[in-house]
């Protein structure tokens, strides 16, 4: 390695340069060297709470839940206590714990705790108090449960008792633990309905100050150009179009099969060709949150008026994203294709909810749930796949990701292990309009893994995933 980049690649030390030429040498006896993965989903402040915090990903039933709150509450101090991951679609008995519930069993302190997918929320009496005219906002429920525009006024209160110090804390942490996993790269979603653009900015203060994985910065915010410039980041990311399958707010042509609502659209296409002619002025790569069939065909749609608008070119230049990409019908993989969007999707969803008797049948039924994911589709077509967790909803795992994409629940959705691979690595750099990074090869960044075997396992066979003995980003040894 010299000047962060690669210098020598070879199979025969041999060939290597002499002692003389030499910048860096390491000898890693014959194991396996990567390119680093890129998650080009992820909440670091989130998943650095989580990581510490109160997770409650395993939690089975609603009594779980409240038990955990009370032993939480009993051991640490927290102003506000905040806790993520309870998923209800595989209780015995799906009810959620309601706001006396979590005022008694936190003693009085205010609770947050979102929802797996982080769509929905449910709130203690004691946070609701801190939400003046809440109770007016769309997604209000009397009972603790809270989506919408309520579930945004919640988080940003029990957010805002994040200190500043227990913020840095929860992101070194997550860098640390992605440099574990083989990760050299993340991407960050923040938006003001999200995280914040303070939280952002420390992040990536952070990053520029300490050695780790890079950070790549999105904010979605509609109209709002001014933010990204300002932080030197991109104007996309979690833009919301429209919600999450498990809240039932991911928005659908047809209703859910388990409850009379088609969720919501929060940005129809007008909306979308309007913040992607703005950024496309402004040299920005815009971006958006679109899960549902009718979500898709908005931004869909919108890629399309845009091109009309602005040119062809100008939109594909851009490279602009749509982040989940769940429900995508025909059309709009097409769209996304000949206007060269990427599809930047999280393969562990299908892994943790699809298949027969999963949470996407049972609120989709099984002709849309088959639908889900349509990750060979999107490569048949043309469209460029990034891969990433949306942690702290699923994991950071990027074998486990790849793992899931061979082996998706729908024969007909299945990747090759070699197409995952890469958009697991170069995928991720695609979707941050850096191509060509994310490989290995003489003059590239030398941002690679070093992994504990000495050949790549069979997935798809049940070989166990490699851990990682090093990660290097731009020749700095981060884990």
């Amino acid at each position: 390695m010299a000047d962060g980049a690669i210098g020598w690649l070879g199979s025969d030390a041999g060939d290597a340069p002499t002692e003389a030429d030499r910048a860096q040498q390491v000898d890693l006896g014959g194991a396996l060297v990567t390119p680093a993965f890129v998650d080009a989903h992820v909440h670091a402040t989130a998943t650095g709470l989580a990581l510490d915090g109160l997770d409650l990903h395993a939690a089975g039933s609603r009594q779980a839940v409240l038990d955990a709150v009370a032993e939480y509450a009993r051991r640490t101090g927290d102003s506000v206590i905040l806790g993520t991951g309870w998923d209800e679609s595989a209780w015995s008995d799906p009810r959620p714990p309601t706001a006396d519930e979590l005022d008694q069993a936190a003693a009085g302190r205010p609770v947050y705790l979102s929802r797996v997918d982080v769509h929905s929320a449910l709130a203690s009496r004691a946070l609701l108090a801190r939400c003046p005219g809440v109770g007016g906002h769309a997604g209000y429920v009397h009972s603790g449960l809270m989506y919408r525009d309520a579930h945004h006024a919640v988080r940003q209160a029990a957010l805002a008792a994040v200190t500043d110090e227990h913020r840095a804390a929860a992101q070194r942490r997550t860098r640390r633990h992605a440099a574990s996993l083989g990760i050299g790269c993340l991407h960050e979603m923040a938006g003001p309905e999200v995280s914040g653009a303070a939280d952002l900015s420390s992040l990536l203060a952070l990053a520029a100050a300490e050695p780790g994985p890079e950070i790549v910065g999105y904010w979605g915010a509609l109209d709002d150009i001014d933010t990204p410039r300002r932080l030197g980041v991109q104007a996309g990311g979690d833009l919301f179009c429209d919600g999450a399958i498990g809240s039932r707010t991911a928005a659908l042509w047809e209703p859910y099969a388990d409850r009379p609502t088609s969720g919501h659209l929060y940005q129809d296409d007008s909306a979308v060709a309007e913040h992607l002619i703005a950024c496309t002025e402004a040299g920005l790569q815009a971006g958006f949150h679109a899960i549902g069939d009718r979500a898709l065909a908005a931004v869909a749609g919108g890629l399309r008026k845009a091109a009309a608008a602005v040119g062809t070119d100008r939109i594909r230049a851009g490279r602009h994203r749509v982040e989940h990409a769940e429900l995508a019908e025909p059309d709009a993989i097409s769209t996304f294709a000949d206007l060269a969007a990427v599809a930047s999707v999280q393969p562990a969803f299908d892994a943790r909810w699809g298949g027969p008797g999963g949470m996407y049948e049972t609120r989709l039924g099984t002709a849309r749930a088959a639908a889900l994911n349509p990750f060979a589709g999107y490569a048949a077509a043309g469209v460029a796949l990034a891969f990433g967790s949306d942690s702290p909803v699923t994991p950071m795992d990027p074998w486990g990701g790849i793992r899931a994409a061979v082996l998706h629940h729908e024969p007909t959705a299945r990747l090759s292990q070699e197409t995952a691979f890469a958009a697991a690595t170069s995928g991720g750099w695609t979707a941050a309009r850096r191509p060509g990074s994310g490989r290995l090869a003489v003059g590239a960044p030398a941002t690679f893994a070093v992994w504990d075997t000495g050949e790549m396992p069979d997935l798809a066979a049940g070989e166990p995933n490699p851990v990682c003995r090093l990660t290097v980003v731009s020749g700095t040894p981060v884990g």
